[in-house]
């Protein structure tokens, strides 16, 4: 199966560092900083490529598992929060990430969506990777 790579770079202290991180795929590389993963700053954060993740897993694996239930989704689309909150004794933790996810699928009736749905939120790759953080799924599907 498939292994993939992915890096990251940090040079300096927390506060005042900034660090690179590049996917093997070179589809994406970006910086971050502190300012960008505990406040508002430019750059990118650990936080947001586990949402992106995330995101994409539940959609390609909720296409499968429609499919594998005999429907035919005409797209599949999710938005992944990521919370990334201070621990208790110090440090953050990663505790909750809401997945919003919004479906076209000719056929199916909200039950059985709604089912399938629950489903992939547990069973997806990432999902998987990630039990140890609480994950909730709100799913609609569109007409």
């Amino acid at each position: 199966m498939a292994i993939r790579r992915s890096d990251a770079e940090w040079k300096g202290s927390l506060r005042e560092g900034e660090g690179h991180m590049r996917l093997g795929s070179q589809a994406f590389e970006g910086r971050y900083s502190f300012s960008s993963r505990f406040e508002e700053g430019g750059g990118t954060n650990p936080e947001e490529l586990i949402g992106a993740a995330h995101a994409g897993c539940y959609s390609m694996a909720l296409a499968a598992d429609l499919g594998g239930a005999g429907y035919d989704p005409e797209y599949v689309r999710t938005v992944a929060k990521v919370h990334l909150n201070p621990r208790d004794g110090g440090g953050f933790e990663i505790n909750l990430i809401e997945l919003t996810s919004a479906a076209k699928v000719a056929g199916i009736d909200p039950e059985e969506f709604a089912r399938i749905a629950e489903g992939t939120k547990v069973n997806c790759p990432v999902s998987h990777a990630l039990r140890a953080v609480e994950v909730t799924l709100d799913a609609t599907l569109e007409t």
